[in-house]
Order: C-alpha cells, then sequence, then structure tokens
C-alpha cells in the first residue's frame, strides 16, 4: 500500500510518498510561494532532486504539481496516480470533537472548518489542502490526523485553567497541546525499544525540542500533561515565541508599545523568545556560535531555554510519580548535544544521568545516551510524524 502525505500550510505544501510493505518514503518534496509570484516544487525521488517552477495560483494546482511530479517518466516515484491508495493529511486541530484520526468525510470535514477559530493560522490552511487532494482524487480514500488528539487523554485537572468554568464550557478555552504525532511517536518507539509496549505503567517525558518546542508527560502510551497550552505560544520559550508568561504582561505591553491586543500576541509569537532575548537569531547554532563568542544575551537566552526544560521536565516527574525515560526529539532534541546536556545536568537525584560521549556521538536511529548508574533511561528519537499520519490513514483506509 502507498500512502501520501499532505502537510498543507497558508503558502506552503509538503509531501512525501510513504510505501508501507518497507515504511520508507519513495519520493518527497515541498511546495512553495503558493498564491504568490515565482511558486516552485523541490521534489527528490530515486535519490534525485529536481526543482518545478509553475505558477501555483491555489493549493489545488500545487497538487497536480506534485501528482504530475510522482508520476513524471524522468524523476517520478511511481509509474500511475493508480498506485496512490490512499492519502493521510496533517489538521492541526481536533478541539473536543475528535480524539484519534477520522475518514475525511463530508460531515467530518464541516467539524473540522468549524474549529478554524482554535487555530486560525492553520486549519483553514489544512481544509483548503484536503479539498485540493479531493478535486483531484476523488475516489481516493482520504484521512485527517490531529496534531493535537493525541493530548485527549489529559485529566481534566491537566487542561482546565483557573478561570470562569463558563468559559471553558461556553467557549472551549482550555489547555489542547500540540506536536501531538510527535510525542506519540517517540513515545511509542521508547517503549519498544525498552520492552516496555503495552506497560501501562511505563512513565516517559518526551521532549519535543525545535523552533517550536513542547514537552509532554506521557504514560503507558496516554497523555497526561503536555507545555503548549490553548495555542502553541504557550509552555517554554522558542525561537520566536515568549512560552508562559504573566497573562498581564499583555496588556503592559501594549500600552507601552502603543499596540492593540492582537499585535501584542503577533510581537509574543514572532519577535520573543530566544530570539529576543539574544537579539541574534532564533537559530540555536547561531546563539552558541555568538555564546562562545561572549555574547551574554545568547548565552542568556540558551540558559533560560535550558532551565525552562529543566522545570517542566521535574514538574512532570511529580505529575507521573516518576519517570522511567526521557526522550529528545526534533531538530534541537535530536542535534544539539550541548543543550541535552543542559537540561540532564544536575539531575541526579531524580536518577537521571548522561554518558557525555554518547550524547557527543547521535547515530541515525535510536541513541541511549544514559550514563552509567543512571536509573532513567534517556533516549535520543529521530522524530517521524509523517509516519504516524500514514500508519493511522492505512489503518483506516483499510
Amino acid at each position: 500500500m502507498k500512502i501520501l502525505v499532505i502537510n498543507a500550510g497558508s503558502s506552503s505544501l509538503k509531501y512525501q510518498l510513504i510505501d508501507m510493505a518497507t515504511e520508507k518514503a519513495i519520493a518527497k518534496g515541498g511546495c512553495e510561494r503558493i498564491g504568490l509570484d515565482g511558486s516552485f516544487c523541490k521534489h527528490k525521488a530515486n535519490g534525485k532532486e529536481t526543482t518545478i517552477t509553475s505558477p501555483m495560483p491555489t493549493h489545488k494546482e500545487a497538487i497536480q504539481v506534485v501528482l504530475d511530479a510522482l508520476v513524471d517518466k524522468e524523476y517520478g516515484a511511481i509509474s500511475s496516480m493508480n498506485e496512490i491508495d490512499a492519502v493521510g493529511h496533517r489538521i492541526v486541530h481536533s478541539g473536543e470533537t475528535f480524539n484519534d484520526s477520522v475518514l475525511l468525510t463530508d460531515e467530518t470535514m464541516k467539524e473540522i472548518e468549524g474549529l478554524s477559530e482554535l487555530a486560525p493560522l492553520h486549519q483553514p490552511a489544512n481544509v483548503i489542502g484536503v479539498k485540493a487532494c479531493k478535486a483531484i482524487m476523488p475516489n481516493v480514500p482520504m484521512v485527517g490526523v490531529f496534531d493535537t488528539a493525541f493530548h485527549s487523554t489529559m485529566p481534566e485537572k491537566a487542561y482546565i485553567y483557573g478561570i470562569p468554568y463558563e468559559d471553558y464550557k461556553n467557549y472551549k478555552v482550555r489547555r489542547y497541546g500540540f506536536h501531538g504525532t510527535s510525542h506519540r511517536f517517540v513515545s511509542e518507539e521508547a517503549a519498544k525499544y525498552l520492552g516496555r509496549e503495552g506497560d501501562k505503567n511505563f512513565k516517559v517525558v518526551t521532549m519535543h525540542l525545535g523552533n517550536g518546542s513542547s514537552i509532554s508527560a506521557v504514560k503507558g502510551g496516554k497523555s497526561m500533561d503536555t507545555s503548549m497550552s490553548f495555542t502553541p505560544l504557550g509552555g517554554v520559550p522558542m525561537g520566536t515565541r515568549s512560552g508562559d508568561l504573566d497573562p498581564a504582561i499583555v496588556e503592559f505591553l501594549a500600552n507601552k508599545h502603543g499596540m492593540t491586543v492582537g499585535e501584542t500576541i503577533t510581537y509574543l509569537n514572532k519577535k520573543s523568545g530566544v530570539s529576543g532575548l539574544s537579539g541574534v537569531s532564533s537559530d540555536f547554532r547561531d546563539l552558541t556560535e555568538a555564546a562562545n563568542n561572549g555574547n551574554h544575551r545568547a548565552e542568556l537566552a540558551l540558559d533560560v531555554f535550558t532551565y525552562s526544560c529543566k522545570k517542566y521536565l521535574g514538574a512532570y516527574a511529580a505529575a507521573l510519580g516518576g519517570v522511567d525515560c526521557v526522550v529528545f526529539t526534533a531538530g534541537i532534541g535530536e542535534h544539539d548535544g550541548a543543550v541535552r546536556k543542559s537540561i540532564a545536568s544536575d539531575m541526579e537525584y531524580m536518577g537521571i544521568k548522561i554518558d557525555e560521549e554518547k550524547n557527543a556521538h547521535i547515530g541515525d536511529g535510536i541513541t541511549d545516551i544514559t550514563g552509567e548508574g543512571g536509573k532513567v533511561k534517556v533516549l535520543v528519537i529521530p522524530t517521524n510524524e509523517e509516519l504516524v499520519i500514514a500508519r493511522d490513514t492505512e489503518r483506516l483506509a483499510k
């Protein structure tokens, strides 16, 4: 079975064609500048990368470019569109409507569109991607896989805020969490690796650390709590996002800068985090270089980030009643040994120790960086959100 995985953004569309017999991508790429001049698609298959320039006024044209690339005689991966058995779509928000992936019927699409106010930047783009695919491939089963659904198992005490309960009932203001497909994948992989599959008492803290970062407490394969909140702005400081702060700061900054509430939220989303702290960059490689050259603000930004991650790790160990495993994943979690070392340092009292040599040499698959005498397993696991989408699509399409 071959599954096409689609991740549609407002002006972009990423894709992978995955052969489920091997669970490997046989083609992948992305369309950029959809709806703008100079749109193009970077397509990779059979070890070759091709750049295709073509007008893409809407996502429908972008989907057509992708499908044409997949069957192209020179750089394609399949001989016919008939080889595509199903399409899996990344959809950001499930609200409280869905707690699992779903077949994308007319009924479920109405429900998904109705959740757009919870993710106004991403949900409409996801919906456009689905509709574009349906228009071109009307008879191919399509499945929606949500970023938030994995966190639907959180207990009420974890997702309710200290505001009037009516605001939750009437407006659905609550913690939702994001990066669910990633947290789900790496927690499942950790359980398999450690022989704890199906163990309802297996407690793991998963740390998805990238330009957007979130940390989750997972017990027995179920999310118990997560750092991102009503929106992806909550949690630890990120590339350009502030993370957790006193909500009164919004009004204070709005008054000081002469901004509206909406402009202030944009300010906290786009100009804050380690970028705003350092004045250097949102890229941790740039921050590390600057810090090594004596830039105090860059060093401070890194310290604030790792200190916040450390606090969440301790908090979730308390929430879970202990921790068996810590998993680092995503761009920073997988590739930045200094960040991993800083987060795990001085945690021996919790049984967390890392081996500095192993931490400095991470392989392609799962790497165990647990230090000698460490009671808590510390793993680096490459995430694969596309594979989660493909697996759910295969399960539901069948």
